[in-house]
């Protein structure tokens, strides 16, 4: 007899039992517990994979094999995407980090190629002394020879000063402070410094005042910014 046959045999037999008890005490007009009533219920709340008909225990176990396997799977899912935005992250610092050292570069390069571009400027320019010497200069000269001695991305910086101080007049004299030449030097004997002929030769005072803008105010340009803020350098 298989277990769930003995399980049902014992029910029965609880149940004819208590059926007589009852019939009894109803003769005798006593109360019979209802005893059976506990019997079965305990007998049913111990439900095991044997109470389970054969037939639906594969069923059951697949169930829960199932059930394990989504949890496994879900697991794998989470620890996956946890990896995925790790890398994710990981990678999104690295190519900021790219990113950035890439811009410093074309900045160095940039000013690498700015400084190579001024020095070949500067190399470029000529001295005041390879200027043949006259009598006299005319504006247009005079500028001619301040573009050969400036270089070319000071020139336009250095011309705006020129122009406001003496409008291109190498003889031009402040009568009130001694001022004196295209760059109104302070006093002109300062471009002794330059040439002794700073006096009647342009190409003394274009390299004097020169000199003087870049030793103050790095270059022309700087000093002409300093001018625009002053009116006077």
């Amino acid at each position: 007899m298989s277990r769930i046959s003995v399980r049902g045999f014992a029910v029965a037999s609880a149940t004819a039992v208590t059926t007589v008890g009852a019939v009894v005490g109803v003769a005798s007009g006593n109360a019979v517990p209802a005893n059976g009533d506990n019997l079965e219920t305990t007998a049913a709340d111990a439900t095991l994979l044997a109470d389970i008909p054969v037939g639906e225990q594969a069923q059951v176990q697949v169930a829960s094999l199932t059930q394990q396997a989504d949890a496994q799977a879900a697991a794998a899912d989470a620890a996956a995407r946890k990896s995925a935005e790790e890398a994710a992250r990981v990678q999104a610092a690295k190519d900021a980090e790219a990113k950035k050292e890439a811009a410093e570069e074309k900045t160095q390069r940039e000013a690498e190629a700015k400084e190579a571009e001024e020095r070949a400027s500067r190399s470029a320019v000529r001295d005041a002394s390879s200027f043949t010497t006259q009598s006299s200069y005319s504006i247009s000269e005079v500028q001619a020879m301040a573009r050969q001695m400036v270089p070319g991305d000071q020139f336009q910086c250095f011309s705006n000063i020129v122009d406001h101080e003496s409008s291109w007049n190498y003889r031009a004299q402040n009568p009130s402070s001694g001022a004196y030449g295209l760059v109104q030097a302070l006093p002109g004997t300062k471009m002794a410094s330059a040439g002794a002929d700073w006096q009647t030769n342009p190409a003394t005072q274009i390299k004097w005042g020169l000199n003087y803008m870049n030793d103050r105010y790095g270059s022309p340009c700087g000093a002409w910014s300093f001018w625009q803020a002053n009116n006077w350098y």
